[in-house]
């Protein structure tokens, strides 16, 4: 069982239109981790199939990495929603809910 991060420090700023956010190194040690993880789990995925493991082994190790992105995605969700959507509200930048919940519905997207 994955769990997230207590510290979800992430400050945005942008410069010449281009947004860009500043995570914690506690967040960034964090993600790097779980994106490793996922990265040995698809080279392993790869392997059983060039093994020809039994496909419903093959499924459940995709629903596990499924599940290991899910969770990184939750991560960055959180940290972005409490930190850069609440500054560019703050700042009168209401576009940033639309942008929002465009971003939820791509990663609810099946």
């Amino acid at each position: 069982m994955e769990t997230l991060a207590t510290e979800t420090a992430v400050h945005c700023c942008s410069s010449d239109n281009e947004r860009l956010s500043h995570h914690s190194d506690k967040v960034k040690a964090d993600l790097t981790v779980r994106l490793n993880r996922i990265e040995g789990q698809i080279r392993g995925i790869k392997g059983l199939i060039e093994k020809d493991t039994y496909c419903d082994n093959i499924l459940n190790q995709i629903a596990a990495v499924q599940s290991a992105l899910n969770g990184v995605g939750k991560l960055l969700l959180s940290g972005h929603l409490k930190s850069c959507v609440v500054e560019r509200i703050q700042e009168g930048d209401d576009e940033v809910i639309d942008e929002f919940v465009n971003t939820i519905n791509k990663l609810i997207k099946y």
